[in-house]
């Protein structure tokens, strides 16, 4: 009965990064800085290529989606975390506790399999370029971002459902800076061993078969690239690839470090770290990735601000 009652704490407390007040308040400062950069860079190519008639290409239609994801992935985690950096109360609901954990796997599955759609996209423009207005058309591109959604719902689903059977008896005290699935699950009183393999299955089959369709879709790539003849070719090419690739590299090997382990083997300190990176940092580094070496955004950026002169004037 004492089990029963305590089943469902009224909230949690998240332990943070580090007990320091000098330290919370150098970390404030450099999330808040990171957070109106994430904010002003996804919002911005979001915008540009809304505006802009010649990015209205599959390529920058899956990019849109890409800053809409990053953006919500890290409004879901940094404000509450600059919130709690600066308050000594760093109390959050056991509902919010569990939204936060929804979105944040929601967000995250989905953006692996647009990451997914992505490379696929690579894939049949390099590989299949004569092909490529058939194939990746309006419908087809809005199949696959609706597809990559519903994975994203299915999979924070299970993992919300499994969690919420969890029964929290001793400690309410979270070792993590936002609600993740090892260190809630790390409080639980109960055996947590089958909703451990069930959430690993879930995170693992998401992850593996979207990294396997990027792996495919870049050794395909890579292939026809060193069969081209012309230099130019081969360059126009690999640039093509080269904002895509580096941040498939940092999304997938910050969440393989994390995720794809025991929960036994969870390192307070070294996941913390790897947490910050892929739920603050990345969202910020992927539209300056897309736009620093995309020729294209930064001449449809010189559009837009000439078409916004002109008006004005």
């Amino acid at each position: 009965m004492g089990k029963k009652n305590n089943t469902h704490v009224p909230d949690f407390i998240l332990m943070g990064l580090t007990d320091s007040e000098e330290i919370q308040l150098v970390l404030f400062i450099l999330f808040l800085l990171i957070y109106l950069v994430t904010v002003l860079g996804n919002v911005g190519m979001i915008l540009i290529i809304c505006l802009d008639l010649q990015l209205h290409t599959p390529m920058y239609f899956f990019l849109s989606h890409l800053s809409f994801l990053d953006l919500s992935y890290s409004t879901v985690i940094t404000p509450k975390t600059l919130y709690n950096l600066l308050t000594s109360t760093k109390y959050i609901s056991y509902m919010s506790c569990f939204i936060q954990m929804y979105f944040f796997v929601f967000l995250g599955a989905t953006e692996c399999f647009l990451l997914s759609s992505m490379a696929y996209d690579r894939y049949v423009a390099i590989c299949d370029p004569l092909h490529y207005p058939v194939v990746m058309s309006r419908r087809f591109c809005s199949s696959l971002i609706f597809g990559s959604y519903m994975i994203g719902f299915v999979d924070s689903s299970i993992n919300v459902l499994c969690m919420s059977r969890l029964h929290f008896c001793d400690s309410n005290v979270i070792r993590h800076f936002f609600c993740d699935t090892p260190p809630v699950l790390a409080l639980s009183c109960t055996d947590t061993h089958d909703i451990e393999i069930m959430i690993f299955i879930v995170a693992g089959s998401t992850l593996m078969v979207s990294l396997i369709t990027i792996s495919v879709s870049y050794v395909s790539i890579l292939s026809t690239i060193l069969k081209m003849t012309s230099t130019s070719g081969k360059r126009k090419a690999f640039s093509t690839c080269a904002s895509h690739l580096l941040g498939v590299t940092i999304f997938y090997g910050t969440m393989i470090f994390t995720y794809l382990k025991p929960s036994k083997s969870y390192s307070l300190g070294k996941d913390q770290v790897a947490s910050v990176f892929y739920t603050i940092v990345i969202p910020m580094l992927n539209p300056l990735i897309y736009s620093l070496r995309n020729k294209e955004v930064k001449n449809a950026l010189i559009r837009v601000m000439q078409k916004v002169e002109a008006s004005g004037q």
